[in-house]
């Protein structure tokens, strides 16, 4: 394990790395920024690094901080740059962005100010992510591509969703929430947002919380809970009849779900959760100095 190194602060964090070896983050510099709530105490850009050298990404003018989160096989990434915060989440996003050929794009919003952030791309430049609303009182799951954002929606019931993951086939997977965070992982295609946890094999006792990505396969992968035990577990969520299993697809199909009741009330200590997930809180960390 070698040490990628920071833009001479104290941490950073390399997120993602596309099959052509590019590394994309974000590492704190040296700026001491009077803006962030402490702990964080310096600013963080996003960066690339091709082999041990570190480059520094452009922002968005009038932003100081952000991250990059995700990249295809092209070399165009994706992340959100904004206003220095606390960790975690570490960060305000405000502009949901794209960098290619060494500039910075903003992708638009919903119609939000701020929590802005863009998750995903694939190798066709689709791009995934979460926009406000109007009033930023909640937001909605998106998908970019060709200079439009689309809001994908919710599932029955909710007020708000947000996109993780998106495969080459436009196949894109996040979570929904209800107004107290009762929340489920959700897959959209299609032109269609479904509960995958109506898909699942009958007398299961994981409940699906948030679906994090999904390959060219369909295999997708998140987190969920034990109903019985309540304890969170990740899962692999593998397309029925993928492993000739016929008998089982059947099964699933036979089962009956009313999508917009949900049918587990998660814990107080699980709802928790989705209201930090947004943003760089994601990503489970935020900068800080030691």
């Amino acid at each position: 394990m070698d040490s990628l190194g920071t833009l001479g602060g104290n941490n950073s964090a390399a997120v993602a790395a596309n099959n052509r070896g590019l590394i994309v983050g974000l590492a704190e510099n040296s700026t001491l920024d009077p803006n962030c709530i402490p702990p964080q105490v310096l600013d963080y850009k996003p960066v690339v690094w091709r082999g041990d050298t570190i480059h520094e990404l452009p922002l968005m003018a009038g932003d100081a901080n952000g991250g990059a989160v995700a990249v295809n096989d092209k070399n165009q990434v994706v992340g959100a740059t904004g206003m220095c915060g606390s960790g975690p989440p570490g960060a305000i996003p405000v502009h949901a962005v794209l960098w290619q050929n060494g500039s910075v794009t903003d992708l638009g919003s919903l119609g939000g100010a701020v929590n802005n952030f863009a998750y995903a791309i694939n190798n066709p430049g689709q791009i995934v992510g979460v926009s406000d609303l109007p009033g930023d009182s909640t937001g909605h799951a998106f998908l970019w591509q060709k200079g439009v954002m689309t809001d994908l929606g919710t599932l029955p019931g909710d007020f708000l969703s947000i996109a993780y993951g998106i495969n080459n086939k436009g196949q894109v997977v996040g979570q929904s929430c209800d107004v107290n965070f009762n929340c489920r992982a959700s897959l959209w295609q299609s032109g269609v947002m479904i509960d995958l946890n109506t898909v699942t094999l009958p007398g299961s006792s994981l409940y699906l919380l948030v679906a994090f990505d999904i390959n060219s396969r369909g295999e997708i992968v998140g987190n969920g809970v034990d109903q019985s035990t309540g304890v969170t577990l990740a899962f692999l969520a593998v397309p029925c009849g993928q492993d000739g299993d016929v008998q089982r697809c059947s099964e699933v199909a036979q089962t009956e779900v009313d999508i917009a009741n949900p049918s587990f009330i998660l814990p107080d200590y699980i709802r928790k959760g989705p209201r930090q997930r947004q943003g760089f809180g994601r990503l489970g960390f935020g900068l800080v100095t030691p």
